[in-house]
């Protein structure tokens, strides 16, 4: 098992992942019914994408001995109202140093494998950019 979600009320959910016992709040966003209070589901869906390929970049870099810690991603999720679903994700990648081309170039397309961008259905757009 991966983790429990429980029903809060008030269109609030907590997710524990049952190897840390780390805790997710999610609130219905505003638009939806909701207080906006934490990350709406779908907002989390946006984040494991940029989270995911940061994550992917990490693993290649470590094994390049390039060190990017503090690199940042800007996020942006885009709905559509009927069906109401993502239909567009924006990430920015603020990568925070200044590698050779072929260190870019291997890290970007690292991040274009990862397991979230794999898994998303090939109708949301996704946006990826880089700055070095």
């Amino acid at each position: 098992m991966t983790s429990k979600v429980t029903y809060l009320g008030d269109l609030r959910t907590s997710s524990v992942h049952i190897q840390s016992g780390s805790e997710i709040i999610s609130d219905a966003p505003v638009d939806n019914n909701g207080k906006g209070e934490a990350f709406s589901p779908t907002d989390t869906v946006a984040n494991a994408l940029a989270s995911c390929m940061l994550t992917v970049m990490g693993i290649k870099a470590r094994t390049m001995e390039v060190d990017f810690t503090g690199a940042k991603a800007a996020v942006t999720k885009h709905m559509q109202a009927e069906p109401r679903r993502i239909s567009k994700i924006e990430v920015h990648f603020d990568m925070g140093i200044s590698p050779d081309e072929k260190t870019r170039t291997i890290l970007e397309r690292t991040a274009m494998t990862c397991p979230v961008y794999l898994s998303l259905h090939p109708d949301i757009e996704k946006v990826v950019t880089f700055t070095w």
